[in-house]
C-alpha cells in the first residue's frame, strides 16, 4: 500500500469510527506501529485529525465536510479525469460558472487558456485561471470575479453579493460540484451559505453539469440544493453506484463515467 492510500484509509477509518488506536490502524493498513505514528504526526499537522498519545481522533463530525486539505489529496487521478471530460462538454465562446470544491479547482486548470468566459466561485479556482494573466498578452480565457466572503479553508464564495453576481447574469453552463447525490434526494451540501449559491448558479445557467467522485452518488449531506432532474448532465467515475446511475438516467440526467488507470 502506498503512503498516500495509507494516509487516506487512516482519515477515513478514524472519521468514520471517530477515534482509532495506533495498534488498530497498524492492524487495518499492515505497516508497524512507528509508520502509523509518523503517519498520524504528519495528518496531525495538516489538521486532517487530531493526535492523542497511543492514536488519533477525528476533527470532523459525520456529517460535515473533510478540510479542503484533506479532500485536496484523495482520488486525484479521478479527478483529473472527470476534470478533463468535464472540459470536453464545453465548446470554445461559451460562458461558464464554475462551483468550489476540490474537483472544480481541477477543472479550472482543465479550462485555463481556453476560449471561454468563466466565473469562478472559489479563491482556489481564481488562482488558477489568474496564472494565465502573467505573461503580458491577453489571456484566451475572459475571467469575471464575483463578489462574497470567502468561506475559510473552502475560499468558496459565499453570501448575498454572490448570489447577486449570479443573479445578474445568464450562463451556457454551470459546473457543480457536490458534496452528496442520488436520485431520490437531488443533489445536496454540507454548508447552507454553499448551497444557497449552488441554486443561484443552477438558475442562471441554462445547462448544469455536477462533477463528482463515485462515491459521493450514495451520500445524502445536510442541505438540499435541487432535484436530480435539475441537472442535466453528471461526471463521475467508475466507483459510482450502479444502482445509483441507473436511478439518475431513469429520471432523464446523462451520466458520464470515466474510467480512472489502474482499476478494472
Amino acid at each position: 500500500m502506498s503512503g498516500t492510500d495509507r494516509w487516506k484509509l487512516i482519515t477515513h477509518a478514524v472519521r468514520e469510527t471517530g477515534r482509532l488506536g495506533v495498534a488498530e490502524l497498524a492492524a487495518l493498513t499492515g505497516a508497524s506501529e512507528m509508520t502509523i505514528r509518523r503517519d498520524l504526526d504528519a495528518l496531525a499537522r495538516q489538521g486532517v485529525l487530531e493526535r492523542y498519545r497511543g492514536g488519533a481522533r477525528s476533527l470532523v463530525p459525520r456529517g460535515e465536510e473533510e478540510p479542503f486539505a484533506a479532500r485536496a489529496r484523495e482520488g486525484n487521478e479521478a479527478k483529473l479525469r472527470i476534470a478533463a471530460e468535464t472540459a470536453a462538454l464545453l465548446a470554445d465562446g461559451e460562458s461558464v460558472v464554475l462551483d468550489s470544491g476540490t474537483t472544480c479547482v481541477e477543472v479550472a486548470r482543465a479550462l485555463a487558456g481556453r476560449r471561454l468566459t468563466v466565473m469562478p466561485l472559489s479563491l482556489h479556482a481564481v488562482n488558477v485561471l489568474t496564472e494565465r494573466y502573467e505573461g503580458g498578452e491577453p489571456p484566451a480565457t475572459r475571467l469575471l470575479l464575483a463578489g462574497g466572503e470567502p468561506r475559510p479553508g473552502e475560499l468558496a464564495l459565499t453570501g448575498p453579493l454572490t448570489e447577486s453576481s449570479l443573479a445578474a447574469l445568464r450562463f451556457d453552463t454551470a459546473v457543480l460540484g457536490c458534496c452528496g447525490l442520488t436520485a431520490a434526494d437531488g443533489l445536496t451540501a454540507y454548508d447552507l451559505a454553499d448551497a444557497a449559491v449552488k441554486r443561484a448558479a443552477i438558475a442562471s445557467a441554462r445547462r448544469v453539469v455536477a462533477v463528482t467522485e463515485g462515491a459521493k452518488l450514495s451520500r445524502t449531506a445536510l442541505a438540499h440544493v435541487a432535484p436530480a432532474t435539475a441537472l442535466h448532465t453528471v461526471v463521475t467515475d467508475e466507483d459510482a453506484p450502479p444502482e445509483e446511475v441507473a436511478a439518475l438516467t431513469a429520471a432523464g440526467v446523462t451520466v458520464l463515467t470515466v474510467r480512472v488507470a489502474g482499476n478494472g
